[in-house]
C-alpha cells in the first residue's frame, strides 16, 4: 500500500510531501484511488502531492516505486491515470486551505514529461535504468505511428494504456494546457484502432486488438489467435490479459468500441460469452475466474468489464455478472481475494461492487449497479454523508433480490444507469434503490458518456 513518509524522506528536502511504496500504479489507477478520493480526500491530495513532487526532483512520475526508487512500469505511464482521475473530480482546485491545494499546473507538465519524452532505452527489462523504471519506454513508436509495434513486448496491451494515458492528458489539458494540446492528446487516445484488426475472426466474433510491425503490415493475421496472450508476461504480446481481453479496455471510448465490434447487438453477445465455462484458452494458473471463462476477475485489466452492460442500457446483466462474482471468487477466509490483492486492488472493486457503484477511471462518471446491504453512509469530501439505501431482502448475503427496479438520488427518480461526481459525491446526499427478484431493463435515459470518442489517424 502507498506509504505516507512525510518528514523521513533521505533523497531531498521539500516542503511537500511525501509518499513511497506504490505497487503500483497499473493495479490501483482503475478504481482504487477513486476510493481514496471517495473517503480519504485529505490524504490522497497529499499523496498526489508526493507524485508531482518525485517529479520535480527525479524527472518522472512513478508508475511503481518502493525503497526509494521508482520502477517497474508494466505498461503506459499510469501515474497520467491518476492525476487525471483527480482531477476532473476536482481535488486540490477552488480551495482556500493549502494542505487541500494540488499545483496542477505542475501536475500537468510532469504529465507532459510522460507523454513526450521518451526515457534511457535498452531494450532490457533487468535493467533498472532503462525504460522499464518509469516513462513510456514506446514512445519511439507511439508517437509516429499512432500504435506500439511489435519491436516492443506488450505492445498490445501498451497500445491500449497508451490510449488510456492520452486521455488522460486531454483531460487535464482542457484546464492547465491550451486547445491545441487537448486535440492532439484527444487524437492520440484514438490510437488503440490502429491495432484493431477488423478481419480477425475467433470464435465467431469478428474484429479483435492485434499486432502490428512497423510498417504497418498485420503481423501472422492468419495463425493469428487473441485469445492466447504466450503467457501474458513481460515478454509477451499483452501483459496479464489476453488481447480478447484487452478488446474490451478502453473506459474513454466505449461507443466507438461497441461500433468496432459490429453494433450493441454482438458487442453484447460478445460480452456473454467472456462469462461462459469453458471458453479461456489461456492458462490462468490460480487468478480470478481459473482456466474456465475468459473473463479474470483476479487481474485488474478486467475489472470494469462485467460493467460495460450499463453502455447498453441492459444493467440488470452488470448487476448479475458482476454480483455472480464477487459471489463466486471473494470469501472471508484464507486466501479469500482471487490471486494477489495488489496493494488492495481487488478489495478495492469489491468494496465498489457492495456499495453497488464503479466508478470509470479519468471521468466524473459512477455506474449504477446494486447495494449489497440495506442501508451504507459514507464520509464523503471529508465532512459530508452519502446514504445509500436498499428496500431488497437479504441483500447482505449477496444471493438474490438483487435487481434494480429504480433508483433515486437525492429524492429525484432517475433514469439513467450513471451519474457524475457532482451530482452527489460533493455535496453528499441520498442514493435510493428499489430492487427485486427479477432481471429487467429500467433504464430509459442516456448512456454512460464517451467522452474520449474519436476516430483514428490513418497510419
Amino acid at each position: 500500500m502507498p506509504s505516507d513518509r512525510t518528514g523521513d524522506n533521505p533523497l531531498w528536502q521539500s516542503e511537500e510531501p511525501y509518499w513511497d511504496d506504490f505497487y503500483t500504479m497499473w493495479d490501483i489507477f482503475r478504481c482504487t484511488v477513486s476510493l481514496y478520493h471517495l473517503i480519504q480526500p485529505a490524504r490522497y491530495t497529499s499523496m498526489i502531492r508526493a507524485l508531482i513532487d518525485i517529479w520535480r526532483f527525479e524527472g518522472f512520475l512513478p508508475d511503481g516505486r518502493s525503497g526509494n526508487y521508482n520502477g517497474l512500469t508494466q505498461g503506459g505511464s499510469n501515474a497520467d491515470n491518476v492525476l487525471a482521475d483527480a482531477y476532473v473530480k476536482g481535488l486540490g482546485r477552488n480551495t482556500d486551505d493549502p494542505s487541500m491545494t494540488i499545483n496542477w499546473t505542475a501536475g500537468y507538465l510532469a504529465m507532459v514529461k510522460d507523454a513526450e519524452v521518451q526515457p534511457y532505452n535498452t531494450f532490457s527489462p533487468l535493467d533498472q535504468t532503462g525504460s522499464v523504471k518509469e516513462g513510456r519506454g514506446s514512445l519511439y513508436d507511439w508517437i509516429p505511428l499512432g500504435y506500439v509495434s511489435n519491436n516492443s513486448t506488450r505492445s498490445v496491451s501498451k497500445t491500449v494504456e497508451y490510449a488510456l494515458n492520452d486521455y488522460a492528458l486531454s483531460v487535464v489539458a482542457a484546464g492547465e494546457g491550451t486547445q491545441d494540446e487537448v486535440a492532439k492528446y484527444l487524437g492520440r487516445s484514438a490510437g488503440w484502432q490502429n491495432l484493431w484488426n477488423h478481419e480477425i475472426v475467433h470464435a465467431g466474433f469478428t474484429g479483435f486488438l492485434a499486432p502490428k510491425d512497423d510498417q504497418g503490415k498485420w503481423v501472422s493475421p492468419e495463425t493469428y489467435n487473441p485469445a492466447v496472450c504466450g503467457g501474458c508476461g513481460w515478454d509477451s504480446i499483452s501483459y496479464e490479459a489476453t488481447p480478447f481481453e484487452y478488446s474490451f479496455v478502453v473506459p474513454h471510448d466505449v461507443q466507438t468500441l461497441i461500433e468496432s465490434m459490429g453494433g450493441a447487438s454482438e458487442f453484447e453477445r460478445r460480452l456473454d460469452y467472456l462469462f461462459m465455462p469453458n471458453t479461456s484458452e489461456q492458462d490462468l494458473e490460480d487468478n480470478g475466474a481459473g482456466p474456465t471463462t475468459i473473463m479474470n476477475i483476479g487481474n485488474e485489466p478486467d475489472f470494469a468489464t462485467p460493467y460495460l452492460y450499463n453502455y447498453l442500457n441492459k444493467q440488470h446483466k452488470s448487476v448479475n455478472e458482476s454480483r455472480s462474482l464477487a459471489n463466486q471468487f471473494f470469501h472471508d477466509e484464507l486466501y479469500g481475494v482471487p490471486g494477489n490483492s495488489d496493494a488492495g486492488a481487488l478489495n478495492s472493486w469489491l468494496i465498489w461492487q457492495m456499495l453497488g457503484l464503479y466508478p470509470i477511471v479519468t471521468q466524473p462518471v459512477y455506474l449504477l449497479e446494486s447495494p449489497w446491504f440495506t442501508d451504507i453512509n459514507l464520509t464523503v469530501n471529508a465532512n459530508k454523508t452519502l446514504r445509500i439505501t436498499s428496500n431488497g431482502d437479504n441483500i447482505s448475503l449477496g444471493q438474490s433480490g438483487y435487481f434494480v427496479e429504480s433508483v433515486k438520488i437525492n429524492g429525484e427518480v432517475w433514469d439513467r444507469n450513471w451519474f457524475n461526481h457532482e451530482d452527489i459525491m460533493v455535496e453528499g446526499g441520498t442514493i435510493e434503490f428499489t430492487v427485486g427478484n427479477a432481471a429487467q431493463v429500467w433504464e430509459t435515459g442516456d448512456v454512460p458518456p464517451s467522452s474520449g470518442r474519436r476516430a483514428a489517424d490513418s497510419t
